[in-house]
């Protein structure tokens, strides 16, 4: 397993660094939302878009997603990852090829298209246990809810089960899949509805 963030501080003012753990074999919650929340996602076209890039390279990088939403302007993703090393380099594709395409149907650019006020890209977190990973499940399914656009997940398009939850947890389970023995005192305080994924 690695780590990087970045700078060598381990907090940056009173709050702790972003970091991203590269880690073979390990579920995986990932989250990003675009600059100053801007609605690029706004269309059909555009989450379209993102659909397509972003199962495009999750193939290419060894990332099964399980649960995933894409809303107006974030998405979350809950995966499995063979080969952690990938992550890197499978964000950075993601994310290029959807800023430029979306962009290219955007009234104006949006430069940066992701990043946020404290330069960071997008979060990743290793999935800790089985609870953690139902959590982070239902979240995941229930953003729409959530947001009031519909009543029932499965009124939404853009929340896509690849893998029920049930089924997917417990395969995890036997892979050994989960990040144990690691606190994250974030996801411990954290309330039921919460996705509590972190690294």
């Amino acid at each position: 397993m690695r780590k990087s963030s970045p700078g060598r501080r381990e907090f940056f003012g009173d709050r702790h660094r972003a970091e991203h753990w590269y880690r073979d074999n390990t579920v995986y919650f990932i989250t990003s939302r675009c600059r100053d929340k801007y609605p690029a996602f706004d269309s059909e076209q555009a989450k379209l878009i993102f659909w397509d890039r972003f199962l495009h390279y999750a193939k290419l990088h060894t990332f099964f997603p399980l649960v995933m939403t894409v809303m107006n302007n974030h998405y979350h993703a809950l995966g499995y990852m063979r080969r952690g090393e990938e992550l890197r380099e499978m964000m950075r594709k993601i994310h290029g090829s959807v800023a430029k395409l979306v962009n290219d149907i955007l009234p104006e650019r949006r430069v940066p298209f992701w990043r946020d006020s404290e330069n960071k890209d997008y979060f990743d977190g290793c999935i800790r246990d089985a609870l953690q990973a139902r959590r982070s499940y239902r979240y995941t399914l229930m953003q729409a809810v959530r947001a009031g656009i519909v009543r029932d997940y499965r009124l939404y398009p853009h929340t896509r089960i690849f893998v029920p939850m049930e089924p997917a947890i417990r395969r995890a389970t036997e892979l050994n899949a989960f990040l144990p023995h690691v606190p994250y005192k974030r996801y411990e305080r954290r309330d039921p509805g919460a996705p509590g994924a972190g690294t």
